[in-house]
């Protein structure tokens, strides 16, 4: 999208001085367990094509959980990835699965580009996000996760049916490899996606649920698309953007908490709901750096245990 890579940023933050080792909580590989296992749990978005180096970063940075982003999959590298998340203690919560081909994130090119709606891309995509299923198998992710796209409104549209029926061979293949799938929020409104989950029906589909996305999107107050899919709901992502203004570009994203995502309330809510799940920290803001990723972990943390 926009500014630096969401998928490489953690890179410009290679440490944090004193940052503490935080042991992993949540339903991934590692088991052991501490304290604070039963309250949401924090993360950040890491590379992992080395993972005995990029999950360092992690450790280091003091996050129990991460989301990982994979350029080629390979046995030799998931056996890899399998080990190094257990000797640092860290849940994977999912894998990023994206492509390939290019996606443009903005209302005039976007809805031709991005995720399984382009007629063209599918099943090159399609193929990409099943490879994706048999490595978090193989490395112990629960789940991939992915952008499908500007899921059309009208259930009667004929790519909302082709989107359907194809959506239901996927999340058979990844049930029957014990895999979840979660929908990242952005390009459709809540109840478009609440609908095309409970239409599709596998049972194994959830929401990674962009915060900043459905603002700069336009598509929801986040507090309100949190309330419609709560129930399907597993993971966040922590950003922060401003409404559009011009109607072919996205809102623009800003650091936390300067934008239109109201995090207390937020955390607030999912409290009062006993929500368990992760909060994931991703900004694609150019020069993002290590003092950001510190102080906002630290502002969530202290939402978290108010």
């Amino acid at each position: 999208m926009i500014g630096i890579n969401r998928r490489s940023f953690l890179h410009s933050a290679l440490m944090i001085s004193g940052a503490p080792f935080v042991t992993a909580i949540g339903n991934a590989v590692p088991k052991k367990k501490n304290k604070g296992e039963d309250a949401i749990s924090l993360g950040i978005i890491a590379r992992a094509d080395n993972p005995e180096e990029d999950l360092k970063i992690v450790r280091d940075l003091g996050f129990p959980t991460c989301q990982l982003n994979v350029k080629e999959y390979s046995p030799e590298l998931a056996k890899r990835l399998r080990a190094t998340l257990e000797k640092y203690y860290i849940s994977p919560v999912t894998l990023i699965c994206m492509g390939p081909g290019v996606y443009t994130y903005n209302f005039k090119e976007g809805p031709s580009t991005i995720g399984l709606i382009p007629r063209e891309t599918r099943p090159a995509r399609i193929k990409r996000l099943k490879e994706g299923i048999d490595f978090c198998k193989a490395a112990g992710i629960p789940a991939v996760h992915a952008h499908f796209g500007f899921i059309p409104e009208n259930p009667d549209d004929v790519l909302y049916v082709e989107f359907i029926a194809l959506m239901k061979d996927l999340g058979a293949y990844s049930l029957k490899n014990g895999i979840d799938i979660y929908f990242e929020t952005g390009q459709e409104t809540p109840v478009t996606l609440l609908r095309a989950i409970e239409d599709i029906g596998t049972g194994n589909l959830y929401v990674n649920c962009d915060l900043a996305n459905l603002v700069l999107y336009g598509k929801a107050n986040p507090l309100d698309g949190v309330k419609m899919l709560a129930k399907y709901i597993r993971s966040f992502h922590a950003k922060d953007g401003l409404y559009p203004t011009d109607p072919y570009k996205l809102g623009k994203e800003v650091l936390i908490p300067n934008g239109e995502v109201k995090f207390p309330e937020i955390i607030a809510f999912l409290k009062s709901i006993n929500f368990k799940g992760n909060i994931t920290l991703e900004c694609e803001l150019s020069g993002t750096n290590s003092d950001y990723i510190s102080k906002t972990k630290k502002y969530l943390e202290t939402l978290i245990d108010a």
